[in-house]
């Protein structure tokens, strides 16, 4: 419990953390290049100094909340390293591989934008990365797109929205399972609801493409880049067969079936080392290499290189550390009143549902801009309102998919934030550019809000209080 003489921060104390933290961040991300793990952990440190010596909590107070506050993310943490194992035996077994070859066959001329979103949507639901799909498929998109005439704004705007429709449903993204659990909600439960809004965003998304797409439907396609990444995948495992696409068929059934998400991973990446075993002929030790450290690709090839070279236990273990640093500074933000005071300024002018996922959106969309990084657009928030959805009686599904729609889609339309800045670097086209184009990006929030302001699909904890997780236990 708390002593006798300590208080919960004002809103001026509550600040000092933050602007320290978007201090911290812009010099060491964008003066040096450096991770915002270190940023992180001053912000915490600043926030711990101002708890103790300010407010008057104890430092094991404070300690054990960081801790409490890690240890409510367990789950997410643990999907994410089996995540890593799966991405690795999925690779060798060629069923990732598979998913990409006959993707890349719905390529057509006559509806080049609307086959370039589909095709960047497949792969990234495939591997679970939105930055993959674009820095290898997604190159060879734009080069043919330009081959066609098409402005490369439009093209890129086509291949991120493909990119980031597959990278917010995959339970293989990071940002996919970082959204429910700073949300207080499980994993595939935070997918079956962002269907609502993001299949309709998506179906609009392919109309526009589809319509101005027309103005190029004439051209000659130049497929030799596409033909290139498919030989080289036909020609390094020993089938690409569809009977591979079993795995992901499987895990899917168990979504279905409810089966929670750590069980239904692990069998996913077992269906893996077992096709690796007898679809590949891969050896125990290489499969097991691959789970560890992820699969290394050496085709020559350096698009199917990049695409395939990923996965592996310990290649998730940044992301696993950014989470535990945020949760760190969460953890005593959230302790000594600091996210309290700062939500509650936010949403004192909020009313009801749309008001309050409004205002959630608009935070992350501002994370995004002055932290610069994605995956703290969908932390702080998620830590910030997670208590006054609960408070609300807003399900917490409700949030993770307001996080998804704005923290998560927002990112790449910034051009100086990590996602808009590897876009830049890796497509060659500014964020300027493409961002009026980045239509599922744009039209995703927008259909969000819509369905809250015509009722639609309005989740309440008194209706569905089983798939919520006690994420707000006190800590004595």
């Amino acid at each position: 419990m708390k002593q006798q003489n300590s208080r919960k921060a004002s809103l001026l104390e509550a600040m000092i953390p933050i602007i320290c933290l978007a201090l911290f961040l812009g010099i060491s991300i964008f003066k040096f290049g450096a991770s915002p793990h270190v940023p992180l952990m001053g912000a915490a440190a600043v926030a711990g100094i101002i708890g103790v010596y300010r407010l008057g909590f104890k430092w094991s107070q404070l300690e054990a909340s960081m801790f409490d506050s890690v240890k409510m993310a367990m789950q997410a943490i643990l999907i994410i390293m089996i995540i890593g194992v799966l991405i690795g035996t999925w690779i060798i077994s060629g069923v990732v591989p598979s998913m990409i070859y006959w993707g890349l066959k719905v390529i057509s001329p006559n509806i080049f934008l609307v086959a370039s979103v589909v095709v960047c949507a497949i792969v990234s639901l495939a591997t679970g990365s939105s930055w993959s799909t674009m820095g290898t498929v997604g190159v060879a998109l734009l080069g043919i797109g330009q081959s066609l005439g098409i402005p490369t704004g439009i093209v890129a705007g086509s291949i991120i929205s493909g990119a980031y429709f597959g990278d917010k449903l995959s339970p293989l993204s990071e940002t996919t399972n970082l959204s429910p659990a700073m949300a207080g909600t499980d994993l595939f439960t935070h997918i079956k609801y962002m269907l609502y809004s993001t299949l309709p965003s998506i179906i609009i998304c392919l109309i526009i493409f589809g319509v101005m797409g027309m103005k190029y439907s004439g051209q000659e396609l130049d497929i030799s880049q596409i033909q290139l990444i498919s030989s080289t995948l036909e020609s390094s495992f020993n089938t690409l067969s569809p009977l591979l696409l079993i795995a992901p068929v499987v895990v899917i059934g168990l979504v279905v079936l409810k089966v929670p998400a750590i069980p239904g991973l692990l069998v996913g990446a077992l269906l893996g080392v077992v096709i690796a075993v007898v679809f590949q002929g891969q050896s125990m030790g290489a499969i097991l290499e691959a789970a560890q450290n992820g699969y290394v690709s050496t085709t020559g090839i350096e698009a199917v290189d990049m695409l395939l070279s990923k996965g592996g236990l310990m290649n998730m273990m940044s992301t696993v550390s950014l989470t535990i640093c945020a949760l760190s500074l969460g953890g005593i933000l959230e302790k000594t009143g600091m996210l309290e005071a700062i939500a509650s300024s936010i949403l004192k002018s909020a009313k009801g549902v749309f008001g309050t996922v409004f205002c959630t959106m608009l935070t992350c969309t501002f994370t995004n801009i002055i932290a610069g990084e994605q995956y703290l657009s969908i932390v702080i928030p998620g830590r910030m309102y997670s208590e006054e959805y609960r408070k609300r009686g807003i399900h917490p599904k409700m949030l993770s998919r307001a996080l998804e729609d704005s923290g998560t889609l927002s990112s790449p339309l910034i051009p100086w934030n990590t996602c808009g800045a590897y876009i830049t670097g890796t497509l060659g086209v500014s964020a300027f550019t493409y961002a009026p184009f980045a239509l599922l990006n744009l039209i995703n929030p927008l259909v969000s809000l819509a369905l809250i302001a015509f009722k639609i699909k309005i989740a309440k904890i008194e209706d569905e209080p089983e798939t919520c997780l006690n994420l707000n236990k006190e800590v004595s």
